[in-house]
């Protein structure tokens, strides 16, 4: 039988930028196929607060989906992926390099691995700038 790997990784996703392309891209060489779990409006109000997310999930979804990188793509609802993470039983996870492997949901299912995160590029940071430049 052959060995076939199903990575997943997870976000909001919210302002899709060069950072996002580079951790699907290097999430996507480590297996045989990329599942991403996407925070729904609801769940990214929860977490970042009232001004989030910019984009709505619609959109968000059709820019995670289109690229090139990515098979297949699942809103979740929740604070975290864990249900999500439970339902695809994914061989790897991956995370940017702003977690640690001991807050990684999910690392008691499957191998963990975190991504260098590529510097200075982030969605809080392109929102500071916009912010910055435009008062």
């Amino acid at each position: 039988m052959v060995d076939h790997k199903i990575v997943f990784t997870n976000g909001c996703f919210d302002l899709f930028h060069a950072g996002h392309v580079n951790l699907l891209y290097n999430a996507k060489r480590l297996g045989d196929e990329l599942y991403v779990g996407l925070n729904t409006d609801r769940s990214i109000l929860e977490i970042k607060g009232p001004n989030r997310p910019i984009i709505p999930q619609d959109q968000r979804f059709e820019m995670v989906a289109s690229c090139r990188y990515v098979d297949r793509v699942f809103f979740f609802d929740e604070p975290t992926p864990l249900k999500l993470i439970e339902t695809i039983m994914p061989d790897i996870i991956v995370k940017g390099g702003d977690y640690r492997h001991a807050d990684v949901v999910g690392s008691h299912l499957a191998k963990v691995v975190i991504m260098p995160l590529l510097p200075e590029i982030s969605t809080s940071r392109i929102i500071q700038t916009v912010i910055d430049e435009h008062k």
